[in-house]
């Protein structure tokens, strides 16, 4: 039997990682899991009734592209929250979750050659690692772009070789980011848009932590874009109800864009797509019009960054987190720590570095761990004091 080898190259993904690390060794407390960025907030009310209102759909195969009322509602968030006019036709198409969509739009938006030689693939590093994936599945090649402190935790793609620029197809940008928490500003996003102007490549833009944020909401791609005349199918928008509405199983997001990047992935799905089933596309429906539990929800975030800014606030090296709900916090070593801390209080966190990709022999995760404020607000509160005197005090 010969298998594929353009996935060969893949290390094993986080989680198996996490477990082959740490549950060979008893915990040395009780469990608190802030690892996955599984939120645990309330999800709205309404969300039963709808879904048992609507129960026969699951009778029916559902629009592929998405119910016109979810793509409607859609278009009106986006205009809403950014101040773009979308056409819910052409320029909206409804995910079975933004990794579903961050990874089909490389399939039907990369091209085979781009001037004639081997498509890049721009990627922060940290990331997000459906990104790696979809390179490989295009046979790209993926450029791991550092996203560190030197960098303000988001990727310098402007300081790329020229040769690379010229090749590129796509530019994947998680903003605010994870695990670092950054939110590329309204000058960053102009900049890259700037940048993908004159080398002719996308932006895709990942999104789903928008609506977690301390203070300000940060800007979008689109709104950018469109602010500043940029070629409407240059940015392409990922967005999700997981961290938004705390609603991770509901598996639905959206990718928005110009209309012939929608049409070209719309063609795809029509081919290889996983629908969202129609009691679920009405569920979100209602969820994308109601913005009352959002704000009770990043209320609760809020006092998450405070308490965690309160506890932490002195050690060397830790900067609370501008949006989204993880902690980056530095260490000597990722792995060791998530392993000292996981058998001397019972604290589960994610090594830096398996959410990173060596190059040139540096790992830009390694000194560092991921933490999720996802628990419930005291039970965080009990295990970040646990964190700080295990690994700092």
């Amino acid at each position: 039997m010969t298998f594929p080898e353009r996935f060969s190259g893949l290390p094993e993904y986080a989680f198996p990682r996490l477990r082959r690390l740490l549950d060979g060794h008893a915990p040395g407390g009780d469990v608190v899991h802030m690892t996955i960025g599984e939120p645990k907030h309330a999800f709205p009310d309404f969300v039963g009734d709808v879904l048992a209102e609507n129960i026969a759909g699951f009778g029916q195969y559902p629009p592929n592209d998405g119910t016109p009322e979810l793509c409607a509602a859609i278009s009106n968030w986006v205009m809403r929250r950014y101040g773009v006019a979308l056409d819910p036709g052409t320029q909206v198409m409804a995910l079975n979750g933004t990794r579903e969509g961050l990874f089909n739009a490389a399939v039907a938006l990369c091209p085979e050659t781009v001037n004639g030689k081997r498509p890049a693939i721009l990627i922060p590093n940290p990331f997000y690692q459906v990104y790696a994936v979809a390179a490989a599945a295009v046979g790209a090649d993926p450029v791991f772009v550092p996203a560190t402190e030197e960098t303000g935790y988001l990727p310098d793609y402007s300081a790329l070789p020229r040769d690379i620029l010229n090749r590129t197809a796509i530019a994947y940008l998680c903003s605010p980011s994870n695990p670092q928490g950054a939110v590329a500003d309204r000058d960053y996003w102009a900049g890259l848009i700037a940048l993908a102007e004159k080398h002719d490549f996308q932006i895709f833009a990942d999104e789903c932590y928008s609506e977690v944020y301390r203070d300000t909401p940060p800007p979008g791609a689109l709104e950018v874009a469109h602010e500043g005349g940029a070629d409407p199918d240059r940015v392409v928008i990922f967005h999700s109800l997981s961290k938004r509405s705390n609603l991770p199983g509901l598996r639905s997001g959206f990718v928005a864009g110009g209309a012939d990047s929608i049409a070209r992935i719309k063609q795809l799905r029509a081919f290889a797509g996983a629908p969202l089933p129609l009691p679920l596309q009405r569920v979100a429906e209602k969820v994308w019009a109601d913005e009352a539990h959002v704000a009770a929800s990043r209320a609760l975030y809020q006092e998450k960054y405070a308490l965690a800014d309160a506890i932490l606030g002195d050690v060397p090296g830790y900067r609370g987190p501008e949006a989204g709900f993880f902690l980056w916090l530095p260490v000597e070593d990722g792995e060791a720590a998530a392993l000292k801390l996981w058998t001397e209080t019972g604290v589960r966190v994610l090594p830096g570095a398996y959410l990173s990709r060596e190059v040139d022999g540096v790992n830009p995760g390694k000194g560092h761990i991921r933490v999720a404020l996802v628990t419930d607000k005291n039970e965080m509160q009990q295990a970040l004091k646990a964190l700080k005197r295990c690994l700092y005090d």
